[in-house]
């Protein structure tokens, strides 16, 4: 028999949450094979036998915190169990073999949940529930310990509609409820781990750092017209499609260049002079939003960086990205325009000390002289700085620098 352990991760990561145990007890293993997925608080990693064999036994359920280096698991030598084995019980139950054999098999069955008690699910079963806009407390499983897994949340919501009985409840004292929840309707919804962990740094860059934000606007007529004319031979010849994000990738590499501080990084009474360019793109997902990194994209062509971007964004949003994917970067760009946003105020990604935001592309008149207005697809811009090493003169020049070779893209080009 061979205990399989929380591998070690990352330098800064210590333990995570048992997410999805992609194997029971029984199931034979081979090495290699994963056998659980792991949420830590950058990414999802699957943890895998490091031997052949039969699972034995489980030493931590779906949504318990467990350590670098902890037991998760035994695995062991033996025959893999047939469908018929009796599923894992709970270690209170004091019934004989005996009797347990001769019990019929479980039916689905509600599990009671106190006013705002969160029910006991995976992270799988909570999505598909908000996707179908199901109540956990609702779908029945056959789980001795009242876990409610994504397929029992599938089978429920298959089933035709029905008038809902509400499932009994303990009577909650006076005090469990606070005031203002008080014969109202509420959902308490525990926090992932990577939620916490998106919460607590940000609330640090707000406390930690002299975070300020400067504004410009872009017309980005040049830009539209360019892959407008140039789009189709580019995906024809590259197999990736032109987008936004490299213009601005690569005009944002131009200008820190130009304003190396903004490249910069705080190391107690130090300052970090990046002299390499590796970009983070903030991508959203169902968990939360993360800002996997473009490396070297001074080297890089425009095809490169748009490929980059789109394998990032997919392995983003299917939870594949490796930590590796994750560290490292020297400025991020974030662009809440593809969700309507207009103008906003980005927070910093630290220990970076800079941020462009993008917007919204919209029609607005625009003064081309004294005599004519023409309306023209204007984008807002947002650069947000650390004030500590980043002087306004700087932060204005930078975006300005942005501005211009986005509204010149010919000029983008030969800075490239």
């Amino acid at each position: 028999m061979a205990e399989i352990k929380v591998p070690e991760l990352a330098e800064s990561i210590t333990e995570g949450t048992i997410a999805q145990w992609l194997k029971k007890p029984g199931d034979y293993v081979e090495k290699g094979e994963s056998i659980c997925e792991l949420e830590t608080d950058k990414v999802n990693v699957e943890i895998m036998a490091e031997e052949s064999g039969v699972l034995q036994q489980l030493l931590a359920n779906e949504g318990d915190t467990v350590a670098v280096g902890q037991a998760i698991a035994i695995i062991g030598e033996g025959a893999a169990a047939s469908s018929a084995a009796p599923q894992p019980v709970d270690e209170t139950e004091t019934a004989a073999p005996a009797d347990r054999a001769e019990q019929p098999a479980p039916q689905p069955v509600a599990v009671a949940q106190a006013p705002g008690q969160r029910p006991i699910a995976s992270p799988a079963a909570r999505k598909m529930a908000r996707e179908k806009g199901i109540d956990l407390t609702q779908v029945p499983t056959v789980d001795p310990l009242g876990r409610v897994r994504k397929q029992d949340v599938a089978s429920f919501a298959a089933q035709p509609a029905a008038a809902p009985q509400p499932a009994p409840q303990a009577a909650p004292t006076p005090a469990a409820i606070p005031a203002a929840e008080a014969g109202k309707p509420v959902i308490r919804e525990k926090m992932s781990r990577r939620r916490q962990t998106i919460a607590k740094r940000l609330l640090e860059v707000t406390q930690t750092t002299a975070m300020l934000t400067t504004f410009n606007e872009i017309d980005m007529s040049a830009v539209i017209d360019l892959r407008k004319r140039k789009k189709d031979k580019f995906f024809e010849e590259h197999d990736v499609r032109l987008g936004f994000m490299s213009f601005f990738v690569k005009a944002a590499v131009a200008a820190l260049k130009k304003y190396p501080y903004v490249n910069a990084e705080i190391q107690g009474d130090e300052i970090l002079l990046k002299k390499y360019y590796d970009i983070g793109v903030a991508v959203s997902t169902d968990e939360g939003l993360v800002v996997p990194v473009v490396r070297d994209c001074d080297r890089k062509s425009f095809a490169e960086i748009e490929r980059d971007i789109a394998e990032l964004a997919a392995k983003a949003r299917s939870n594949k990205l490796s930590l590796a994917d994750l560290q490292g970067g020297t400025f991020t760009i974030t662009n809440g325009g593809v969700f309507g946003s207009l103008l906003s105020t980005p927070l910093l990604n630290g220990p970076q000390v800079g941020i462009l935001g993008m917007h919204a592309i919209k029609l607005r008149p625009v003064a081309i002289d004294e005599e004519r207005i023409e309306n023209r697809p204007m984008m807002y811009v947002a650069l947000s700085y650390d004030h500590r090493i980043i002087d306004g003169k700087e932060a204005v020049g930078f975006l300005k620098t942005v501005k211009d070779l986005i509204e010149n893209p010919e000029d983008l080009l030969l800075e490239s």
